[in-house]
């Protein structure tokens, strides 16, 4: 019992570690947030789940013994997560604000504390810890599951832009670690969630590998070539003549790169040296 109480400790240590670095894990997307000042195609509900989740660990490590790296990590979880919600909300277009408030509500200050009154006045004792450890694990799953909408998006999109990588690698991780924690320390509570983690971690990483190399893929694919014959001579009746097949490849191309932004409109003021020199209204001027 007591090298499997030693093991516990060594895998609850590494759990804090990994899991410390879970929670930091967003701050690349906060800071590139920050940047644009705007929250674009991100999500709120990993993060409001998250709060969530630790706040129901703190409740439920205070209801069984030995849990104090439990409390640790969870308490620093409760202050990173409001932190990145309230940053959120402040970048967040009023749509979205408005959703993640409500969520807020509906969990933080509504969920909790309705999990606090009902096992306060209709559970004692073990039975207490029992109830609040099955909605800790019910929760704790509702943080992995999270991240699939962002998944559902990844697969809509086939883009990975709004995919936080690092999060879904150091969840993988930190699965693994509260997995043998919990299960040298038998609670089934801790150990449960974390192999669903586990599968949904791997998931994630294997979506982002195969959509990253799609999207670097189709990059390739888009490279505009360049043209050989930018101008078409009109004739001096200004009657567009008889096209060569040269002449056609060029005109599909120079379609592509107005459309696309690398070349722009004559102004009307070189509309007139273009009359005079038989040249037709359209050049190509590199942007």
């Amino acid at each position: 019992m007591a090298i499997s109480g030693h093991w516990a400790f060594a895998f609850g240590v590494l759990g804090n570690i990994i899991s410390f670095i879970v929670f930091l894990s967003p701050i690349p997307t906060f800071y590139k947030i920050h940047k644009k000042k705007s929250t674009e195609g991100y999500q709120s509900i990993p993060y409001v789940i998250a709060l969530f989740s630790s706040m129901l660990w703190i409740y439920y490590a205070f209801l069984k013994t030995n849990t104090t790296l439990l409390i640790s990590i969870n308490s620093f979880g409760v202050f990173i997560e409001t932190i990145y919600v309230g940053f959120y909300l402040y970048y967040a277009p009023k749509k979205a604000r408005v959703h993640t408030v409500k969520m807020l509500l509906l969990t933080v200050v509504g969920g909790f504390g309705a999990v606090i009154l009902v096992t306060q006045f209709l559970f004692k004792g073990a039975a207490r810890g029992q109830v609040v450890g099955w909605i800790c694990l019910i929760f704790s799953l509702c943080v992995f599951v999270a991240p699939l909408c962002i998944v559902r998006q990844v697969i809509k999109t086939k883009s990975v832009e709004y995919m936080p990588i690092l999060l879904s690698v150091f969840l993988t991780l930190s699965a693994i670690a509260w997995f043998f924690y919990g299960l040298l320390l038998k609670d089934v509570n801790i150990a449960a969630p974390n192999i669903l983690g586990f599968i949904f971690g791997i998931l994630q990483m294997v979506l982002y590998a195969m959509y990253r190399k799609k999207e670097k893929t189709i990059v390739k694919e888009q490279n505009l070539p360049e043209l050989q014959n930018p101008i078409i001579i009109l004739d001096d009746n200004k009657k567009i003549p008889e096209l060569t097949e040269e002449q056609i490849i060029d005109i599909v191309k120079l379609g592509k790169l107005v459309c696309s932004g690398k070349i722009q409109m004559a102004s009307t003021m070189n509309q007139n040296a273009a009359k005079e020199e038989k040249l037709p209204n359209i050049q190509t001027v590199e942007a």
